[in-house]
């Protein structure tokens, strides 16, 4: 092994290294600059060093109890071990633990943890702490627990938020004498809190002056969060705490939590707290704070012996909940329960006898039933719920259905700790999201936010896009279930499309429990706290996002049953949208869709325009030339029967099909003279923007909307954009598939490859990613114009968005599920190389230099492959006998048995 040595103090980093050439060992120093921040002389650090190494040893850790890589920096504790895996991406080891172990195997175990684990080392507060519990999130599909300490409320530094998927509510604000009508996903009541006092004392709150050390770890090969917490309190008494929490995978409605003090130099009376608390409200987004925010009215709270039980609904929306919890502690023996019922919240409390270095342990198990998914009586359910025997009981049911999750969906990288741990940390947060176990039972589909905070009010918008691809890979019935929700909200999408002067489905920016239109006329702008008008609810390519989902899955899938029950008659119905909103041009014989907005966001109508909204914009119109020819496609394939019941129940008929002919090849695009493709009709007519300027300015320029209506302009007058736009359908489609589109519309491009790296060049000049999505897709773009070293930093870039926040405290306010599925989807798709959007899968892979291996395996159409990519060669192995396209070569495989070939 090749080790880096490095002893910490809080002005220097001594480091140490065998030299490669004539094996000398190399001693330097350097020097901690106090005018610059620890981020900043850790990057100067790292370039001073070789890159060669394969493994970081710390010398002098100053706390082997948490962890053996914490040492004192910059006047702080912090933990190296975390800091240089997270900066070189390689284990980092303690010299106790290569004492005890060997330097090869505590490498070996210590690269195998951090690609599991989500660790955080120290007390944190605000956003930055709000973002860590978002990180920490637990769940299963059904609920997503926040990963707060238990025993915070809420305030401005902790959020120990609930939710539970489609649990919506719609409440009403008056503001300025405006009526202003919100519905969000409601913060459901609050079972995890447990807290402790000592002798007669009071109940321990989380005080920074009283926390002496704490380590959060989340275990994503198992779901189980630990906290270990050491406490100092004012009256000199030291305690350990510790708490686990973990989600059912299996009987989803529950979850579980135990409790554990250690008194470090003292005896005497501890009490353990617990509590359910119906007084909680939506308050985890600081911009909402002015809107009502108490969705939940408590009805009724029981106490039985060891059991408490909440009853509530939610105030309009009527949805009933019951939230019951159970406490035991079988190895205390004189311990005391007490309970107090309030009206809104029920607390109970076990006393007993502790003494100095013994630990204590309290477990409590917790139910949760809405009426959504649970008919009869709720109160009945929870009575009768079959709680754990015992924590250990829940962690051993949850390890083996992760068991069973992580060999369908686990993706192995070699050759960098931090992509491996972030890559399944994306994959475990989009299985806290949904599970094919639980969504079977649920109507919901997956919010951009997840089940991890209240950002975008839990709202779904085309985020489904960027993450059902890995749900179809890994679990098709998933996908179908969500696709569902979309489906049981059709005649929503009708009305809407009505109600607008459309025919056919036209489904909202944001939905939430009905499928009505969730986004709001006015939107906040942050720097100028005004309020501006959104007409963002204008993007009606979520409707296009739906259908390339449905198309996506029945690819994958040949689900014949899917389509025609559910998926062509959706599909119809969005076709007969776009022809609605579709109009014919004489002098130009092509047809406009206008009144739209794109992906970008940052425009949303023509400069000095009275009314929002844009003509032919790009992507909007060669999707729809997409969905046509998908359609006509199903017309020639699916039996007649099923072609005359789906075209009467979605009111399609001769005149549509020929419109949508017409349509599809006639759509105008907008081209300047050197074949840049326009974001929509008239975007060249817009003027061009300093960068640079702003930059000067204000530094973050990723919102330059927000930026430009603070000064009184408008994005609209500009070329620029906040994300992909124009070339956002050569990420959804094949090049070939693209370069057909075109054609057909009547725009050949005659150098396909000087058009890709022509547009791309154009629109990254113009692009500030003000959505972490744009780095993904860019990332991908870039591939196409053999840019390696720009898609490798904005998939990095992308790939550690939410772990570094790097948008300024938005994850805070919950994960952005859909640049993860994003990540994943790059991961396997392009950088592997493994494209399933064809008749057969196609592999070309893009493999980056930085790792060694990509492992991982997917579903398609019935059949299981087993991939291993590499610099030089491909590995696969599939159940069945089929095969697959490698470098434009048709290659046979043979089921059960693996075939390696080289590229």
């Amino acid at each position: 092994m090749k080790p880096l040595y490095l002893t910490v103090t809080d002005k220097h980093i001594r480091y140490s290294y065998e030299d490669s050439d004539d094996k000398s060992t190399i001693d330097k120093v350097y020097n901690i600059n106090s005018a610059k921040t620890l981020g900043e002389n850790l990057d100067n650090f790292k370039s001073k060093i070789p890159s060669y190494f394969d493994v970081v040893v710390i010398l002098n850790p100053i706390d082997v109890e948490l962890r053996d890589t914490i040492v004192s920096c910059v006047n702080q504790p912090i933990d190296m071990g975390l800091t240089m895996e997270n900066l070189l991406h390689i284990p980092t080891v303690g010299v106790h633990d290569v004492a005890r172990l060997g330097l090869k195997q505590a490498a070996s175990l210590e690269e195998e943890h951090a690609g599991w684990h989500l660790e955080y080392y120290g007390s944190y507060s605000g956003k930055r702490q709000y973002g860590q519990e978002s990180m920490q999130t637990i769940g299963n599909g059904y609920f997503g627990l926040r990963g707060a300490y238990l025993e915070a409320k809420a305030n401005d530094d902790n959020y120990p938020g609930t939710y539970v998927a489609g649990v919506f509510d719609q409440l009403t604000t008056n503001i300025n004498n405006h009526d202003i009508v919100n519905e969000d996903l409601v913060n459901m009541p609050n079972a995890q809190y447990m807290s402790f006092s000592i002798d007669d004392g009071d109940v321990f709150k989380l005080a920074p002056d009283e926390i002496t050390n704490v380590y959060r770890s989340l275990d994503m090969r198992t779901g189980v969060l630990t906290i270990t917490m050491l406490v100092s309190l004012h009256n000199g008494k030291r305690i350990k705490v510790t708490t686990k929490k973990v989600a059912d995978m299996k009987n989803y409605h529950n979850y579980s939590l135990q409790y554990t003090v250690q008194p470090l130099n003292f005896s005497g009376q501890m009490k353990i707290y617990s509590e359910i608390d119906g007084s909680v409200t939506n308050w985890n987004v600081e911009r909402y704070r002015s809107f009502n925010g108490k969705h939940i009215i408590v009805d009724k709270t029981l106490v039985d012996g060891d059991r408490a039980i909440l009853m509530a609904h939610t105030k309009n929306s009527k949805v009933n909940m019951s939230v019951g919890s159970k406490i035991q502690c079988p190895d205390i023996d004189d311990a005391v329960l007490s309970s107090n019922r309030f009206q809104e919240r029920i607390s109970q409390s076990l006393e007993f006898h502790v003494v100095e270095g013994r630990s204590y342990t309290v477990e409590k198990s917790v139910s949760m039933y809405t009426s959504l998914e649970t008919d009869g009586d709720l109160e009945d359910a929870v009575y009768g719920h079959d709680y754990h025997k015992n924590f250990a009981d829940a962690v051993s049911n949850s390890m083996r259905c992760w068991q069973k999750i992580w060999r369908n969906e686990d993706i192995e990288v070699v050759g960098d700790v931090t992509a491996q741990k972030l890559l399944r940390m994306n994959e475990f947060h989009a299985t806290v999201s949904a599970q094919q176990h639980v969504n079977k039972d649920l109507d919901a589909s997956i919010g951009a936010r997840g089940l991890h905070g209240e950002a975008y009010r839990g709202h779904i918008f085309w985020d489904e896009l960027f993450i059902l691809p890995y749900y179809t890979m890994h679990f098709p019935n998933l996908a179908k279930y969500l696709l569902m929700y979309r489906y049981n909200r059709l005649g929503a999408a009708k009305k809407y499309a009505k109600d607008n002067g459309y025919k056919g489905a036209m489904y909202p920016w944001q939905s939430g429990m009905y499928g009505d239109e969730q986004s709001q006329l006015t939107h906040l702008n942050p720097i100028t706290n005004q309020w501006d008008p959104d007409n963002s609810r204008k993007q009606r390519h979520v409707s296009l996002a739906i259908a390339y989902n449905i198309w996506n899955y029945y690819n994958m899938t040949n689900d014949d049953e899917f389509m025609k029950e559910y998926g062509l008659e959706m599909l119809l119905n969005i076709a007969k949208l776009w022809i609605s909103m579709s109009e014919y041009d004489p002098e130009t014989k092509r047809y406009t869709i206008a009144n739209v907005m794109g992906p970008d966001e940052f425009h949303e109508g023509y400069p000095g325009a009275d009314e929002g909204g844009l003509k032919n914009n790009a992507y909007t119109n060669i999707m729809t030339s997409w969905l046509f020819g998908r359609l006509e496609y199903l017309m020639q394939k699916e039996p007649d029967e099923v072609i005359s019941e789906n075209l009467k129940r979605a009111d399609f008929n001769e005149d549509d099909l020929d419109d949508m002919e017409s349509i599809r090849k006639n759509l105008k695009l907008e081209f300047n003279k050197d074949d840049i493709l326009g974001q929509f009709e008239g975007y060249f007519k817009l003027k061009d923007i300093d960068f640079d300027y702003y930059r000067r300015q204000y530094g973050d320029i990723s919102r330059m909307d927000r930026i430009l209506k603070s000064e009184g302009d408008s994005p609209d007058e500009y070329q620029l954009a906040k994300q992909a736009d124009s070339l956002m359908a050569l990420y959804n489609l094949r090049e070939d598939t693209f370069m057909d589109i075109l054609k057909d519309m009547g725009y050949p491009i005659k150098d396909r490859t000087k058009f890709i790296k022509d547009n791309v060049n154009y629109y990254l000049q113009r692009t500030t990613h003000g959505s972490t999505l744009s780095r993904i897709v860019y990332s991908m773009l870039a591939l196409k114009v053999n840019d390696y070293d720009l898609s490798w930093k904005l998939f990095y870039q992308a790939l550690t968005s939410d772990y570094y926040d790097i948008q300024g405290g938005t994850t805070a306010e919950g994960i952005h599920l859909g640049v993860m599925g994003a990540t994943v989807n790059v991961v396997t798709s392009d950088f592997a190389g493994v494209d399933f959007r064809g008749d057969e899968i196609s592999v070309d892979p893009h493999f980056p230099d930085q790792w060694q291996t990509i492992k991982f395996n997917l579903t398609f159409k019935g059949i299981r492959y087993y991939f291993t990519v590499s610099k030089d060669s491909i590995t696969v192995a599939t159940d069945h006998d089929t095969q697959i396209v490698v470098k434009g070569e048709q290659v046979p495989l043979t089921g059960d048995e693996e075939k390696t070939i080289s590229y």
